[in-house]
């Protein structure tokens, strides 16, 4: 199945990763910049909360986070979803990181990232590693059915 994404490109490689702030699970705002200086951060864009492949992705995160990251990086998802439906995806599957709501104005940040699937309304299977500094570092787009390589995301933050 191709990667089907929105008309607006992802940003490049090498580029200012595009700011945004969105509510998390909990109704608190949290900004992408607020991690500048601090933290590299991984942006995890997922399709739906409650969907197989997705819960799937997250609670591999979740389990793995600490073989995957190192300790000066933030993983933050995102998905079109509103702030109560993560609420009850975050309780349901013990999520224990910050998934932010893209649902209004809808899709803007996904959109951002080159990462809204218009047809379907919700943001498509992409990730992005954004050093301390702001500079996205890499991305990668799957295939809404394709689940993401969490070796891959351990081989690129331990880069950083």
């Amino acid at each position: 199945m191709p990667v089907t994404r929105a008309e607006s490109p992802a940003p490049l490689t090498g580029s200012p990763a595009p700011d945004f702030e969105l509510r998390d699970q909990h109704g608190q705002w949290v900004s992408l910049s607020s991690y500048r200086g601090r933290a590299s951060v991984l942006l995890v864009f997922y399709p739906f909360a409650f969907s197989g492949v997705c819960s799937g992705e997250l609670a591999g995160l979740r389990d793995h986070w600490a073989d995957v990251a190192p300790e000066h990086a933030q993983l933050l998802a995102i998905s079109c979803d509103p702030v109560y439906a993560l609420r009850a995806f975050a309780e349901l599957d013990k999520l224990n990181f910050p998934l932010l709501s893209d649902f209004w104005p809808h899709g803007q940040a996904s959109t951002a990232y080159g990462a809204f699937d218009a047809e379907r309304g919700c943001s498509a299977r992409s990730s992005f590693v954004i050093d301390r500094d702001g500079v996205l570092r890499w991305q990668v787009h799957n295939a809404l059915p394709d689940a993401r390589d969490l070796a891959e995301y351990a081989q690129v933050l331990g880069a950083l």
